[in-house]
């Protein structure tokens, strides 16, 4: 298993966003942007709302996002037994061939480990979403409802 997982997303300037992730032996850091990937975040915050729901026939969940020209496919896969295999993969263009894309992170941990740490950042993107201009800066308006469904599925635990 990995060390504790550690995600930053800082804030956004001009529809660039800095994200890393970091497990204490291994990290990655990188800028995305807000288009044409525009529903990233609140996809990601759904797919980690489906990670919880241990009773979902899903295991496994990809997110799109972009760098441009730069691709990235973020991997989730959980198991039954509630251990998740988290990969981010990045493309160098946008056609996103299969046999050109590079593994830049791995982390192995549980869907808990995993959505404890994103929910640390989502809190910080939330708290500080006024005083960083989010909508302006990011140029999407911050998934509000998506947030709030995570939140109350965290607190249910």
């Amino acid at each position: 298993m990995s060390g504790k997982l550690e995600v930053s997303f800082n804030s956004p300037q001009c529809g660039w966003m800095s994200i890393g992730f970091s497990d204490g032996q291994n990290e990655f850091h990188t800028t995305t942007a807000h288009a044409p990937h525009r529903f990233a975040l609140p996809q990601l915050l759904n797919i980690l709302i489906s990670l919880m729901d241990l009773n979902s026939a899903e295991h496994e969940y990809i997110l799109k996002w972009n760098r441009d020209p730069e691709e990235f496919d973020f991997r989730f896969l959980r198991s039954d037994g509630g251990g998740l295999l988290f990969e981010v993969y990045q493309y160098p263009t946008d056609e996103r061939e299969l046999a050109e894309r590079d593994l830049v992170f791995s982390y192995l941990g549980t869907v808990t480990e995993l959505t404890k740490a994103f929910a640390e950042t989502f809190e910080h993107l939330y708290e500080d979403r006024e005083t960083d201009e989010f909508e302006f800066n990011w140029r999407q308006p911050f998934p509000h409802q998506e947030f709030r469904q995570f939140k109350e599925v965290m607190e249910r635990g």
